[in-house]
């Protein structure tokens, strides 16, 4: 899903408008900055070929001033405004020129993670840096603190991505005036712009298969099974050699014996082999639980070593069998994890110990106490292996910035201390870079791959080598694609498709999202400590009702909002919506109004608020940019399509479809020519995956002919969008948050896309991780995201927002009104199945209205987003809405019952309705597995989901009250939101 944007407006309790001046001020001298006063502010600019330039502000106010004190120029974007820093500029580099140039990123809403001006912070004496959970606006540094901009990717929490230089090397020394009042530069690592000819590189590998199928090597007689079983992967990753890949896989296939049991059959099987082998299992999207007539995952976790011994095949407990070196332990981790096994505990905690003092890991199977130091290939394949894993979030991070800081300063990486880079070494490290979003410095290691490849494709495997290498060139393919070893995926038998079946578990995704390390007080979410994140709170209170897998934390989440509990700061969820106020968000009121009637509660009468009264107070008449009405018929500060479809439908269930209207003429007024519609409004002419499945699922709620044409051209389009892994392009590339709100747009229209939500399914069950939670994109940065998690849980039901239903009871309800709503949603694949039938029973609808989240594309964190202070709105004469009655058809564990209904949906559930809010909905769950209904948060319903931190949208408390009106982000092609 889209992400919000960081920025926005932050509006000071007097009426001020708190933008930064982007233009630098007169920098004040280094030397009046020291260890205890003001604060030295260091950018940078590696990523153009420049290095570190820093600067001094001797009275810092804020992030933001202090840059500009510094000597440095900033721009933002055209949609947050100047607060997003997006540019950055000083007279010390490059004649003032502004990077990223236009050329390189728009800046016209938010940028990707992947490339950005992250913000990093070290207080007075800290030797580390931390990823700021401010903006520049809003962060105070402190005397003597040092802060720093780099350029390049980090994850949601700034996990990866830190500044290479320490926070001593430009730190305030009180040492006298420095020589020159100017900005001082600090060479960082670059690599040459080339990028290498993946290509080539498997035509040259292919070219040296012996009988052409296997490889060999000089130093023995007969195959070369390691070296064959990567070569496998490297053509399955460039993708272009399936002739010779077909053949590969039948010898490896016809001697896996061979290689797998080197002492024999009668013996243990190998580590590494078995380990390899799985991996091309899965790279070719194979069984590794049936390659070569065996079972190789078995092959690993039925073999784990209890102690030294074996006859040497153990070094210490946690070893697989045969395991001889660190790499091998990386590739059987990598394997299972991949294939969905956890691996065993003991294998995992073997890395504690392999891994160095300064971060990186040994390259020999070292037992405590030895030895230790650092190897590249170790360290990296370790990244790969322990990203993600539960418990062992901080040892990776502590490999990735081993990593990170002993890149050579032409990109490349040293097999051993005093030694020339060498292609093994840096591919190894660019994979493992890619993985954790260090985008720069992978891209300088790929860079220096490129130049050691010959004319004939071939990679040397040094700079003094002349003749290229089987094993350089097996890992250049994977650098120079983008890829590794737990991302590789292509069939050479024909079309990638991942296997059907497969679903998102919506038992470990909860218990995921209820964890009390998440879930603060069983209450609500941060998104940074002591500041609740209520549209991420709500989020989350969807995916439960959407799952039914835990009503007592639903109830708290729901409990906490409708009394307006408080977090850490005083603010309630009035705050956020700021409710009552001239900032009202008609989006982030539409989607708490939501929430109300999922759970069977007043909406107007939930918060302390009539919020349906307060959606037709917030209702434009007009254009007015004074109060974000884009125009007549658009919520006020509601600047994304998100935002709008999350009002409609909250007015729709409410039963007040005059009061609709108008935004619903506004919202059909959105759809392009295609069926598509975009992410912000106004409109900005791109076409937006998510925004569109939002759109569809609140005008599947209106009745007639026009609204149901239109949801058919909008699912339509949606389902053109699938990408060859079953996934959809979202603002984070393949994302996980784009195809759960693609499902639940497709299942409106199941019958013609059965398929496709398959895949889509399949594809969300591959980026469950081993704690529940998923992943945000199937590239990039690994390990689960909250606000991910809550989308995917939601829109594997396939339920529409529209219909989702999970009465908690102990409120009473309204009445239903004479309105109908008709909206076709998922079909019933449970394992009790409920059929409509002709009489006033109700089928049984899982309660799953997820609520987009902005996820993915976690943008920096600069936010600018004070909260108000919500007062009350008017109040208004209650219309009912329709109340939930029990079906006379069994209710399943976990789903929820819907209104009742006077008469079956005509011409079957596919079928678009034409009636009104009160035509009858037939919604039954889809079958996830073991008859559990699987469902899923709005991930961040689009609205004025004010995404703190890591996401973009920060809230942020400013002083007394201030309101921060957040806006999604939009995308001119898929994948990028513009």
């Amino acid at each position: 899903m889209s992400l919000l944007a960081t920025g926005a407006v932050a509006v000071a309790a007097g009426g001020t408008v708190l933008l930064a001046n982007p233009r630098a001020a007169v920098a004040d001298p280094i030397e009046d900055c020291t260890t205890t006063t003001g604060a030295i502010v260091a950018v940078d600019f590696g990523h153009w070929g420049g290095g570190v330039v820093r600067g001094c502000d001797a009275d810092p106010s804020t992030g933001m001033n202090l840059l500009h004190k510094a000597g440095f120029t900033t721009a933002g974007t055209e949609h947050d405004g100047p607060a997003f820093i997006c540019r950055l500029g000083t007279g010390g580099f490059n004649g003032g020129t502004q990077y990223p140039t236009p050329a390189e990123e728009p800046c016209t809403t938010t940028p990707q993670a992947t490339a950005y001006w992250s913000y990093w912070i070290a207080a007075p004496g800290q030797q580390t840096w931390s990823y700021s959970q401010f903006g520049a606006a809003t962060q105070k540094p402190k005397p003597g603190e040092v802060e720093a901009w780099v350029y390049g990717g980090t994850d949601i929490g700034g996990t990866s991505g830190a500044p290479s230089f320490t926070p001593d090397s430009v730190r305030a020394r009180n040492t006298g005036p420095s020589p020159s009042a100017s900005p001082t530069a600090t060479a960082s690592p670059t690599g040459p712009a080339r990028t290498g000819d993946p290509a080539a590189a498997a035509a040259w590998l292919a070219a040296r298969l012996v009988d052409g199928d296997h490889m060999e090597n000089w130093a023995f007689e007969g195959p070369d099974y390691p070296r064959t079983a990567q070569t496998a992967i490297a053509l399955a990753a460039a993708g272009t050699q399936d002739p010779a890949l077909r053949k590969v896989l039948a010898f490896l296939r016809a001697h896996t014996d061979a290689y797998l049991y080197p002492d024999g059959p009668a013996g243990k099987p190998d580590s590494g082999a078995a380990a390899l082998l799985a991996l091309v299992a899965g790279s070719t999207e194979g069984d590794p639980r049936s390659f070569g007539g065996r079972d190789l995952l078995a092959s690993l976790t039925d073999h784990v070593c209890a102690g030294p011994g074996e006859n040497g095949k153990c070094t210490a407990a946690g070893d697989f069998y045969g395991a001889s070196s660190p790499w091998a332990q990386a590739w059987a981790v990598v394997a299972l994890r991949r294939a969905g096994v956890t691996p065993p505990a003991s294998a995992l905690a073997r890395f504690a110990v392999l891994q160095c003092a300064d971060g990186g890991m040994a390259g020999s199977m070292i037992v405590a106490g030895g030895y230790c130091e650092s190897d590249p290939g170790s360290t990296s394949l370790a990244v790969l292996a322990l990203r993600g894993a539960t418990g062992y979030e901080q040892m990776a991070k502590r490999a990735a910035e081993q990593l990170a800081a002993s890149q050579q300063a032409d990109g490349s990486y040293a097999p051993y201390a005093g030694a020339p880079g060498d292609t093994g070494s840096t591919a190894h490290a660019a994979q493992a870079l890619l993985a954790v979003g260090q985008g720069a410095r992978q891209s300088a290691a790929k860079a220096w791959i490129a130049a050691r490849q010959g004319e004939d494709g071939g990679v040397r495997p040094d700079e003094a080598t002349t003749d290229a290498d089987p094993a350089a060139t097996e890992q250049a393919v994977l650098a120079l694609t983008g890829t590794d070893l737990g991302t590789v995926r292509h069939n050479p038998d024909g079309a990638t498709t991942p296997p059907a079946g497969r679903t998102p578990d919506p038992a470990r995704g909860s218990a995921y999202l209820t964890d009390r390390a998440r879930l603060i007080d069983g209450h609500y979410y941060e998104a940074f400590p002591a500041f609740a994140d209520f549209g991420l709170t709500i989020d989350g209170a969807f995916a439960l009702a959407a799952t039914g897998t835990d009503d007592t934390a639903l109830r708290g989440i729901v409990d906490f909002l409708d009394r307006q509990g408080k977090d850490a700061n005083d603010r309630t969820v009035n705050d956020w919506t700021a409710i009552g106020t001239e900032y009202a968000g008609g989006g982030s009121i539409g989607k708490e109004a939501l929430l109300a009637e999922v759970v069977g509660r007043d909406p107007r009468a939930f918060g302390g608020h009539d919020l349906i009264a307060a959606l037709a107070a917030v209702t434009c008449a007009k254009a007015d940019d004074s109060t974000g009405c884009a125009g007549a018929g658009n919520y006020t500060w509601a600047t994304s399509v998100f935002s709008q479809a999350l009002g409609i439908m909250a007015q729709l269930r409410a039963g007040d479809t005059a009061n609709a209207a108008a935004p619903i003429a506004h919202l059909k007024s959105l759809q392009h020519a295609d069926g598509s519609w975009p992410s912000l409004i106004p409109a900005t002419g791109d076409s937006d995956v998510d925004s569109t499945a939002m759109a569809v699922m609140a005008l599947a709620l209106v009745p007639g002919d026009e609204a149901a044409a239109a949801v058919d051209k909008g699912v339509a389009w949606i389902a053109g969008r699938q990408l060859a892994d079953g996934g959809f392009p979202g603002a984070a590339g393949d994302s996980t948050n784009s195809a759960a709100l693609a499902i639940q747009g497709m299942t409106l229209r199941r019958s013609a896309h059965g398929p496709g939500i398959a895949e889509a399914l399949d594809f969300l069950a591959g980026q469950q991780n081993d704690d529940g939670g998923f992943n945000v994109a199937s590239e990039g940065q690994r390990g689960s995201d909250v606000r991910a998690s809550t989308q995917v849980l939601g829109g594997a039901t396939g339920v529409s927002f529209g219909t989702l239903r999970r009465d908690l009871g102990g409120t009473p309800t309204p009445t239903p009104t004479a309105t109908g709503t008709a909206t076709p949603t998922a079909t019933a694949t449970a394992t009790a199945t409920v059929t409509p039938t002709a009489t006033a029973t109700a089928t049984v609808t899982p309660t799953a209205t997820p609520t987009p989240t902005a996820t993915p594309t976690p943008t920096a964190t600069q936010t600018v987003t004070p909260t108000g202070t919500g007062t009350p709105s008017p109040t208004a004469t209650p219309t009912t809405t329709g109340s939930p009655t029990a079906s006379g058809a069994p209710v399943l564990p976990g789903t929820s019952v819907p209104p009742a209904v006077d008469a079956p949906v005509a011409g079957g559930i596919d079928e678009p309705v034409r009636g009104g809010v009160g035509a009858p909905v037939v919604a039954v769950p889809v079958q996830v597995g073991s008859g559990a209904v699987r469902g899923g948060g709005l991930a961040s319903t689009g609205t004025e989901t004010l995404v703190l931190t890591g996401a973009a949208g920060l809230l942020t408390a400013l002083g007394a009250a201030a309101v921060l009106v957040a806006r999604r982000r939009t995308g001119t092609s898929p994948g990028r939101h513009r």
